[in-house]
């Protein structure tokens, strides 16, 4: 896994045993990007950099008619001396000039990879996982450095990068754009597929051609927002689920982001990352250090399916963090379908009675229960036990749930503020706003300024208090509302495009703190369902409720889109009541079940109101999770039949060692006088034997790859089945004839 620099070549080689990614020095200060993909060796690095005179194309080096940086792969470009493609970045100098040089200046190899200051990361447990490359550059004119952070893993093909810029001089730098990364490909003749959608329609997959210009996808909403996933990828043409080249590139934060593709005239392809520079800008002053958040970058020949593998794996074991990251996680009753604001100790106290019945072991108290919250009008920041629902306090509720051997969980929105509400009484100047200008409502709330050290200060004293007072397991983080009038009153006037990176910064430091106090928490983070699943967040929370749609039609197309990057470990998944809350879809108990079955299930219905057919039903499914659970949450996932596609969906989860499998397969329409499906599965041992569920038939691996399972003739809408396989030996399959 080592980084290699060769001095004659002017090279830097990343590589381990699969992946190659590698830069060039030109003219001895000027970094370019040769190669990113799968492992190679190199004798001719030149020849990988051709050089032609182009018309309109700025000379750079008067020696070198041939060498212009509007043509150069590059690895972190400015514009402004050359270069008039999308920039990685731009700074400002004190004279207002934006022009910049950045020029090679040293390197440094070390093992191990150092943590971001105050930012989530891809991190290490030992410093023999990783080799990290920093490359200096230096403007000395603006008297900035320029510090480009790569680290390669030896056991996962992800590059991680990032950027810090540090003010060397004595004068101030105002920074307006600062990418985490940037990479110029030699050729344009990719696919991208980015994943976008709405509240309750999230992450929805859309692949097109990339065009001659600009395509980007961006969010300038204080999250990262249920419209764009801060995540695209580059595909071949020909790439499949299984097949083809792909780079898929995931950014490691929560806010404001933005991505952008440039393909220029001479196909070269230009991908970079970062803070949205959209109402952003950054005041560096003398000796300060500003660092970007961190990309991570997966490259896989192996397809979409392949990319999504690699990316579960590294965000299983080197993003999530905490006790929880190597747990499967308790099955959970929520109870804000079954009662919303409206209920009593009582009512809780028999939905619990109900689900300790069926096996559910996490009771989890949602909106409601603070202040004078008898609707979503009021009382946020007032974090105080609504004594009239509770008489017996959270403690006492959470002493019954305990006594019925469950575990008791809660629903907080700590990043919000009612203006009908105590807090904002005292602190008006507490949320972020605009002196003079409307303080815009959203679900009646305003957004606390945790960009203020004494906002946060009071989150984690209060929150601190709040999960001491009684014996809580869980916590779900509510997020219901994008940010507007983004300033803060305790920022000065140049500051206030600051106010947005600051708000994340603030957040980070108050979810450190309270996570680090209390590990046996399983917090879940939220954001109006899907609005800021993000690898930012699973560093410090290590699941996302999904969506608030609950209905299991449009959560095969929500669960299958969130896949992409996210494993299934990371996914909340509810069963909920019918006709669904928000489609006002029917659909049979059996395949809610089955859906959210591939995730961490949970529910979120009256349970109390099941038919006794019903409750057995839920039963026999909760029975059947607690046998496939490791297998959905550690395994890989094979992606078999797309929702995106037609009426039926498949997805499958292997087990280490490849010794168990579970198939989820949905069929949402029925047709009439149907064909025969047969379904190829994948990543089984080809030479094993497979039984499935139990009493079925035996079969290879590789039949079950190569000639598929035949499935069923479907006579009824939304249908579902689940197949568990698992290896047998020749003398179990003998005493079984």
């Amino acid at each position: 896994m080592p980084i290699e620099w060769n001095e004659e070549q002017k090279l830097f080689h990343l590589y381990n045993g699969r992946i190659s990614y590698m830069m060039q020095l030109v003219h001895g200060k000027y970094l370019a990007h040769l190669y990113w993909g799968s492992r190679v060796q190199l004798l001719q690095p030149l020849a990988i950099l051709p050089f032609k005179v182009r018309t309109f194309s700025p000379m750079n080096e008067p020696a070198d008619p041939r060498f212009s940086l509007d043509t150069l792969p590059q690895e972190y470009p400015a514009f402004g001396n050359g270069d008039f493609r999308t920039p990685a970045y731009q700074l400002q100098s004190s004279d207002g000039s934006t022009v910049t040089e950045f020029v090679y200046d040293s390197y440094a190899i070390f093992k191990g990879k150092p943590r971001l200051n105050g930012l989530p990361m891809v991190y290490v447990e030992d410093d023999d996982e990783a080799d990290t490359l920093v490359i200096t550059l230096v403007d000395s004119i603006l008297g900035v450095g320029l510090n480009l952070h790569y680290t390669i893993y030896r056991d996962f093909d992800v590059i991680t990068r990032s950027v810090s810029f540090e003010n060397l001089g004595s004068r101030e730098v105002k920074i307006e754009k600062s990418m985490s990364m940037s990479v110029d490909f030699h050729n344009s003749k990719w696919d991208w597929l980015h994943l976008q959608g709405t509240w309750a329609r999230e992450r929805q997959i859309e692949r097109r051609p990339l065009i001659h210009g600009v395509q980007s996808i961006s969010s300038a909403r204080g999250a990262s927002s249920h419209q764009h996933n801060p995540f695209l990828a580059l595909l071949s043409k020909d790439a499949t689920e299984e097949y083809g080249d792909v780079y898929g590139i995931s950014l490691v934060y929560s806010g404001n982001f933005k991505a952008t593709i440039e393909v220029d005239p001479f196909e070269i392809t230009r991908i970079n990352m970062g803070i949205n520079p959209f109402n952003f800008s950054w005041l560096l002053k003398p000796g300060e250090i500003f660092q970007t958040p961190e990309a991570l970058m997966v490259y896989s020949s192996e397809g979409l399916g392949g990319m999504s593998r690699i990316f579960h794996k590294i965000i299983r074991s080197r993003v999530c963090r905490g006790v929880y990251r190597d747990r499967t996680r308790p099955i959970l009753i929520n109870n804000w379908e079954a009662t919303y604001f409206h209920f009593t100790e009582k009512k809780l106290r028999d939905l619990a009675d109900a689900a300790k019945e069926l096996g559910i072991e996490l009771f989890v108290l949602d909106d409601g229960w603070f202040g004078r919250r008898d609707n979503a009008k009021s009382s946020l920041g007032d974090w105080v036990v609504n004594r009239k629902k509770l008489p017996n306090g959270l403690n006492g509720l959470a002493s019954y749930i305990n006594g019925k051997e469950m575990q008791f969980g809660l629903w907080v929105e700590p990043e919000m503020v009612s203006p009908d509400s105590d807090l904002y009484r005292r602190h008006p100047d507490w949320c972020l706003h605009v002196p003079g200008r409307n303080r815009t409502l959203s679900r009646n709330q305003l957004v606390l300024d945790l960009s203020r050290d004494d906002v946060c200060d009071w989150l984690i004293e209060t929150f601190t208090n709040l999960f001491q007072s009684a014996p809580i397991r869980y916590v779900k983080w509510d997020m219901n509302r994008n940010m507007t009038e983004v300033g803060s009153a305790l920022l000065p006037s140049e500051g206030q495009k600051e106010t947005a990176h600051r708000y994340m910064l603030g957040l980070y430091r108050v979810l450190e703190v309270l996570t680090e106090r209390f590990p046996e928490i399983l917090f879940e983070s939220c954001s109006g369902g899907g609005g800021r699943f993000d690898l930012g967040m699973l560093y410090y929370m290590p699941q996302t409720w999904t969506s608030d749609d609950t209905d299991a039609v449009e959560r095969l197309k929500i669960q299958y889109g969130t896949s992409i990057v996210y494993p299934a470990i990371t996914m909340g998944a509810h069963v909920s009541d019918i006709p669904n809350h928000q489609t006002g879809r029917m659909t049979p108990l059996e395949m809610r079940c089955h859906v959210a079955m591939a995730a961490n299930l949970g529910f979120e219905l009256n349970i109390d109101k099941l038919s006794k057919e019903d409750k057995e039903l839920v039963g026999r499914e909760i029975q059947l999770y607690h046998q496939i659970k490791e297998i959905v949450l550690f395994g890989d996932l094979y992606r078999l039949w797309s929702p995106f596609e037609g009426m039926d969906t498949a997805w499958m989860y292997v087990g280490r060692g490849q010794r168990q499998a579970v198939v989820f397969y949905y069929k949402t329409l029925a047709t009439p006088n149907p064909p025969f499906l047969r379904m190829k599965l994948r990543g089984l041992n080809p030479q094993l034997r497979y039984k499935i569920n139990d009493d079925g038939q035996v079969f290879y691996g590789d039949e079950l790859m190569k000639m598929g399972l035949n499935l069923p003739l479907i006579k009824t809408d939304f249908f579902s089945e689940i197949y568990h396989l698992k290896a047998v030996d020749f003398k179990e399959i003998s005493e079984n004839f």
